[in-house]
């Protein structure tokens, strides 16, 4: 029985022998893997740290230069506010708004670019784009209750036309008032005499606005009959004017759609909404 037992031991020793350095290496190597994961991890710390803080400080001094530029661009031009200046596609040129048009100024501002940015490989007007945008926002800000309008009853499109009384294609358009609406587009008019203030375009306009139905007052004037009316105060009609011209409009009619976009001239009603469903 000794004997048996002791060589039943010797097995025993001998297998653990044989099995337990595979599990000691195997233990050594998976603290091996952690230790190195660990150390790797620290290591890409490190790394990216600096390289976080260079990316920070980058920016802040990115942002500070903005600043200063813009802060140079005011003294040049007072009459702009800090919204009104922003990125261009153009590094070292700034886009500022000059009333409702865009404009481009070098970051002393000393230089000033009026015209178009083309994109050469896509061929896009980035200028154009940009005024679309302006075009909305400086509409939208004179109200509804400084135009007269005539409205379908689904509207479908919108659009904002400048308008002169005495001006042929406008009164074509005009005529045509209740072929838009019955297409779903709703006409917004601003007036825009052609000839300027103090002239007899723009005294019809405030005659116009000053009546009772301006609606029915415009379509008559449009007509060709003079309207009268009694003075009504400050009328809308040199906001009006003064809109256009900044829009660089000098003739009538002058639609803008939906979008901002700015389109020149008369367009018949099936074409414009063919034009407008695109």
């Amino acid at each position: 029985m000794l004997e048996f037992a002791t060589s039943e031991a010797m097995r025993d020793g001998l297998r653990f022998a044989q099995n337990e350095p595979n599990k000691i290496q195997m233990v050594q190597f998976s603290v091996f893997n952690v230790i190195r994961d660990k150390i790797m991890s620290l290591a890409r710390i490190f790394l990216v740290f600096p390289m976080l803080l260079m990316g920070i400080s980058g920016l802040a001094m990115a942002a500070d230069q903005d600043e200063a530029a813009k802060a140079k661009i005011l003294e040049s031009f007072p009459e702009l506010a800090f919204d009104d200046i922003g990125a261009s596609p153009i590094p070292g040129l700034y886009e500022v708004q000059l009333g409702s048009s865009v404009s481009y100024i070098s970051s002393d501002g000393r230089y000033l670019i009026r015209g178009d940015i083309y994109d050469s490989v896509t061929e896009e007007n980035l200028t154009e784009a940009r005024r679309t945008s302006v075009r909305v926002r400086a509409v939208e800000n004179v109200g509804e209750n400084s135009m007269i309008i005539f409205e379908p009853e689904q509207a479908k499109h919108t659009i904002t036309v400048f308008t002169d009384i005495d001006c042929g294609y406008c009164r074509k358009l005009h005529r045509q008032i209740d072929d838009y609406n019955e297409l779903g587009i709703k006409v917004r008019y601003l007036f825009f005499p052609r000839s300027g203030p103090d002239t007899m375009s723009w005294f019809k306009a405030e005659h116009v606005w000053c009546a009772d139905d301006r609606n029915s007052a415009l379509t008559r004037a449009k007509a060709g009959e003079a309207v009268q009316s009694d003075g009504c105060g400050t009328t809308p009609v040199q906001q009006h004017y003064l809109l256009g011209r900044a829009f660089g409009i000098t003739g009538t009619p002058a639609i803008i759609v939906d979008t901002g976009e700015l389109i020149p001239g008369y367009v018949a009603p099936d074409e414009l909404i063919e034009y407008l469903n695109e």
